[in-house]
């Protein structure tokens, strides 16, 4: 499937994209780097523009009475909600449309190329490499971890450019299906509505689709690039005996009867998904160790994180006899293990996805304090 990008790569960005795309082994950077530009554009005057702009139109007795820290995240969460239901619906379309995605096998899944795929690996890329200068800009309140986890999940994108897997994007996009009920979650809290039922809803849709986006979903498919991997790893050896005992040429993890394999090309549908292949070159044991390193860190903190899910929204609702003290109530408002809180940033990804990324807002003390007023006030009704 052509990119049904409505805009074509200017040539002169081509051209000036391509020295760097041949030296780093990126060969369809080039031809997608004004779909990576152009997210990370469009997020930047999201952030910068847009979200301040309306947030203090429509919440303007909560969102000019932050802290800067705490309007840096909002902005940060509206960038993440939008990023999250355009990638999502483009990544479905995607996969429901693309019939020669439909149709490959695991070289192609390894090796293969579509256009609407690598839209799709450029707009992840993009949201990236704008979460990279985010967390640049902003060291002092996202911290040393969360600007190493922009360059790690960039590197990993950046991958699908080469290309490598880039069948796989659109299937772990996926994993941001669940973001935007992660985002409603931390907007609730800022605009004073922790424990009211809006909140209860969203949490039980945010546990379910995290659940079935993330752990199973995204296990099962991290099974799947495990198993095409593996088979592009022992390509050579397991083919070259058939090779030579049924006079078959082998180019690149595609066989053909000698002497005709612009035929069989044609004939197997593969000449245009497997043009960007390096035919002369089995899978670097690097570049797998990378990827699936990465792919199976990222699953076990979704475990990891689904746990502290499941405990942070049963402290959110807990009757008064369940809550000890007065301090165990206020921790109700802002310590959804403070870092965590339920409002991460879910990259995804990955190619993968993507991770819970640490929210290191704080709460004001009034904000604290109004949530333990409304705690009491319905425990006083409900004693009477």
């Amino acid at each position: 499937m052509h990119d049904p990008f409505p805009i074509a790569p200017p040539p002169q960005l081509v051209r000036a994209t391509t020295p760097l795309a041949e030296y780093l082994s990126l060969s369809t950077l080039p031809i997608h780097i004004h779909e990576l530009l152009f997210a990370a554009l469009s997020y930047h005057v999201i952030c910068a523009y847009v979200s301040p702009f309306l947030s203090r139109r429509l919440f303007p007795s909560v969102y000019p009475s932050l802290p800067l820290r705490s309007r840096v995240n909002w902005d940060v969460h509206v960038v993440s909600l939008v990023q999250s239901v355009v990638v999502c619906a483009a990544a479905i379309w995607v996969m429901i449309v693309d019939e020669e995605r439909k149709s490959m096998g695991w070289e192609e899944r390894i090796w293969g190329y579509t256009g609407a795929d690598g839209m799709i690996q450029a707009f992840a890329a993009g949201y990236f490499l704008w979460d990279l200068q985010i967390c640049l800009r902003y060291l002092g309140i996202f911290g040393p971890g969360l600007l190493m986890h922009a360059v790690a999940a960039l590197i990993v994108f950046s991958l699908g450019f080469r290309p490598f897997v880039n069948y796989y994007a659109p299937t772990f996009i996926l994993y941001e299906l669940s973001s935007p009920f992660l985002n409603f979650h931390w907007f609730f809290d800022k605009l004073q509505m922790t424990g009211s039922k809006p909140q209860w809803y969203n949490g039980i849709i945010l546990l379910a689709s995290f659940f079935c986006c993330r752990l199973l979903w995204g296990t099962y498919q991290s099974l799947r690039v495990y198993q095409d991997c593996w088979a592009a790893l022992h390509f050579l050896e397991t083919h070259a005996s058939s090779a030579a005992a049924g006079g078959i040429n082998v180019t690149g993890g595609i066989t053909h009867p000698e002497g005709i394999p612009e035929m069989m090309d044609l004939i197997d549908g593969r000449a245009g998904v497997m043009k960007y292949h390096p035919h002369e070159e089995n899978m670097p044991l690097w570049l797998g160790l990378t990827y699936l390193g990465s792919n199976v860190m990222l699953n076990t903190l979704n475990f990891y994180w689904f746990g502290k899910m499941i405990e942070t929204v049963k402290k959110r609702f807990r009757t008064p006899k369940e809550n000890a003290d007065a301090k165990e109530k206020i921790e109700l408002a802002d310590a959804v293990v403070e870092g965590v809180e339920l409002d991460g940033r879910i990259d995804d990804d990955a190619a993968n996805g993507h991770l819970m990324e640490e929210e290191i807002d704080g709460e004001t003390k009034s904000g604290k304090a109004s949530g333990l007023e409304k705690f009491d006030s319905d425990a006083r009704r409900r004693r009477l």
